[in-house]
């Protein structure tokens, strides 16, 4: 290999017992031959037999001259002799010598004196034949070149795994001279790198002589200490030409580039495939503090161990905001998420509340520039920086947080706020490839997130405009007990189309409304307001209920388009009656005391606004103890079921046992609706009453039902 042999190995232990052979000598041949100090031959080996062609019993006794040497080169080989007889100095060179059989063949010999113990001088000639000794030391040479100028590491390493040679090129990829491998195993020249699988891959190799190849290892060298190479390493058994095992050779080939481009190319498909997770689990609902909670859930813990998704104040309240150098941030938390990481989530804002971060927060640099914020190794400075106090400052650091990354909700060119991003399980730092991937999540949140906030605001305008134009009824008017409740949509484009009335009336009787506008939102809301105003206008004219329904298409037909369902009723206490008239809404339910709830049989007649289509009035009995529920259809209409099957429903909630109004209306809300509503639920129970104000007319009879 190189000069480093195992020769050299200090401390090495001597074999005990007798060894194989190399094989080396073998390879060559070697004659040995022993000649006294006349030259004639006393002892002749069986490779010397093989070389010349004589047996023993023919060289033994003979000149050596004349059987081992060409009779043109006698004086000479005479006259080396002698030299080396007479001064003790070995000599070497090349000999053509004249086989048995009359071949010739070039022989190189080695010649040198001997003494015995009696002071006797005898001549040692070793002759192989020159043509396998030039093989051989080509062979070698061209070895040693090869293995030299290799680019390849290599390596031999004995049967208990200690360095026996090294070539140059593994000098240079392990940063450690060949005189420091020499004796000592792979762990205690490279302690860097996970030699545990290695060493036991070269273990097997050794006893089932099956090699190894391009098995991956990974670590650092002193030749490069502060970044991590990939190696590809394979391994197969060294054996001497008997078969006895010498070792293992070792071939490492530096593959860090290729490492690395792997590395890159799995974290770009863990970012795409992140980003494509993102974009399904993201803005699955208007809501905007679930759109929050997904973005959160999403970068816990792939990205970071715990993440907080934080909007400005104004922006939640529907305003731009801008930040000057000195101003601090008004910043409202609307999601929080950790993995196993308690003292870190005290830490956090906890969702809906506000916080006043300071100027020289990292959060407040985050939003007020537009850019990210990436601290890859925290220092306790920097936690002072990040927490909203000295309090969660402390609290972060009892945690364990070592990196920190801030990336700003952008959203149609407006700052929203931040997603801020911590580290504490995971010991890597925030890099370039998760600024990325952050910032790729934000930017598809932040859209989700501002039509979230958008949505939200208008789904409160019309909130607040609908409930202002709810009526706010007494619990009894004219001989009713009333009870009502309102549940807007819980989809936010679909608040503003339901209402209901109890308008009292002269002589004590009471019109009872119930009403749905087509539609949703503001323009639905405004449209209520302006039908509830002219139904009250014209029920203070005692209008028969259809009449009053038809001025009512009259006024739905200029509001733009719109159309409207409703039922109106006027109670008559004194006649015990309830007349109504249909405009397209579902009909109400009437229960009485030991009968099963019915469904009023009325004409539908066409919604408000058609026109062209005159309404009719009906009279029912309404009984004190009677009860009359009007609702409208977000109560019973679903996707998935027929109408007719919600309605039997709903008579079956009614017709458990006997309750207040205010429990039917909550049972009803709680057993009938969509768990996500996507219309507003209204509706209206009436109970008859016995008359307080003024007695009954003459004839009237006694009223039935349980008192109240």
């Amino acid at each position: 290999m190189n000069a480093t042999g195992s020769a050299g190995i200090e401390g090495a232990v001597p074999p005990r017992g007798p060894m194989r052979p190399s094989g080396l000598l073998d390879v060559l041949n070697v004659a040995s031959v022993v000649l006294d100090t006349e030259g004639r031959i006393v002892l002749w080996s069986p490779q010397a037999e093989e070389l010349f062609g004589y047996s023993a019993q023919e060289a033994l006794g003979e000149y050596a001259a004349r059987i081992m040497v060409h009779e043109e080169h006698v004086d000479l080989a005479v006259k080396l002799f002698t030299e080396v007889m007479r001064t003790g100095r070995s000599w070497a060179g090349a000999f053509p010598v004249r086989r048995k059989d009359g071949g010739t063949r070039l022989v190189e010999f080695r010649n040198m004196r001997l003494l015995d113990d009696r002071g006797d001088v005898y001549a040692l000639g070793l002759a192989a034949d020159r043509s396998t000794v030039r093989r051989l030391e080509r062979d070698v040479a061209l070895s040693a070149r090869v293995i030299t100028q290799s680019p390849i590491g290599l390596a031999v390493l004995d049967t208990e795994l200690r360095y026996v040679s090294v070539n140059p090129a593994l000098e240079r990829i392990n940063g450690v001279p060949a005189e420091a491998h020499i004796g000592r195993t792979v762990r205690e020249v490279l302690p860097q790198v996970d030699t545990d699988a290695l060493e036991g891959a070269a273990r097997r190799v050794l006893e089932t002589g099956r090699p190894v190849i391009d098995r991956s290892a990974t670590g650092r060298t002193p030749a490069d200490p502060d970044e991590d190479h990939a190696w590809s390493v394979s391994l197969y058994r060294l054996e001497d030409a008997f078969g006895a095992v010498l070792g293992v050779a070792v071939s490492i080939v530096d593959v860090t580039e290729q490492y690395r481009a792997g590395v890159e190319a799995e974290a770009a498909r863990r970012r795409l495939a992140a980003v494509a997770d993102a974009s399904a689990r993201i803005g699955t609902t208007l809501e905007l503090d679930r759109t929050a909670r997904e973005l959160a859930e999403v970068a816990v813990p792939d990205l970071a161990d715990i993440a907080a998704v934080d909007l400005l104040e104004a922006v939640v309240k529907g305003r731009r905001s801008t930040l000057s150098p000195a101003e601090p941030a008004v910043i409202r938390a609307l999601a929080v998420q950790a993995d196993d990481a308690p003292d870190a989530l005290r830490a956090a804002d906890p969702p809906g509340q506000v916080a006043r971060y300071g100027p020289d927060r990292l959060v407040t640099e985050c939003v007020r520039t537009a850019r990210p914020v990436l601290v890859a190794r925290v220092t306790d400075e920097d936690l002072g920086r990040i927490a909203r106090s000295p309090e969660a400052t402390g609290m972060l650091r009892r945690a364990g947080v070592h990196s920190y990354l801030a990336v700003p909700l952008i959203a149609r060119g407006e700052v929203l706020g931040a997603l801020d991003l911590k580290r504490i399980g995971n010991p890597l730092p925030f890099d370039e490839d998760d600024l990325l991937l952050a910032r790729e999540l934000a930017s598809r949140a932040a859209v989700q997130i501002d039509n979230a906030r958008w949505y939200q605001n208008a789904r409160d305008a019309a909130l607040t405009l609908q409930r202002s134009m709810l009526p706010s009824h007494p619990r009894e008017t004219g001989g009713l007990e009333v009870a009502s409740r309102y549940q807007p949509a819980e989809a936010t484009s679909e608040v503003g189309g339901d209402w209901f009335d109890v308008i009292p009336l002269e002589d004590r009787k009471t019109a009872l409304v119930v009403g749905d506008v087509m539609g949703s939102g503001i323009a639905a809301a405004a449209s209520m307001g302006r039908l509830r105003t002219a139904t009250n206008t014209l029920a203070a004219l005692d209008l028969d209920p259809a009449l009053l329904l038809e001025h009512l298409d009259r006024t739905t037909a200029g509001l733009d388009h719109a159309i409207a369902t409703c039922l109106y009723a006027v109670h008559d206490p004194h006649a015990r009656q309830c007349r109504i008239a249909n405009a397209g809404h579902l009909p109400p339910v009437r229960v009485r005391a030991g009968r099963p709830p019915e469904l009023l049989d009325l004409p539908t007649g066409v919604p408000l606004g058609v026109g062209g289509v005159a309404f009719r009035t009906t009279t029912v009995d309404l009984d004190p103890g009677d009860r009359l529920v009007l609702y409208t259809d977000g109560l019973v209409e679903t996707r998935q079921q027929p109408i007719d099957e919600r309605l039997a429903a709903l008579l079956a909630v009614l017709e458990g046992p006997d309750r207040p109004l205010e429990e039917v209306c909550d049972l009803l809300l709680r057993t009938l609706p969509e768990p996500r509503n996507s219309d507003d639920v209204g509706g209206a129970g009436w109970r008859g009453r016995r008359p307080r104000r003024a007695p009954p007319p003459p004839g009237t009879p006694p009223p039935g039902g349980r008192p109240l």
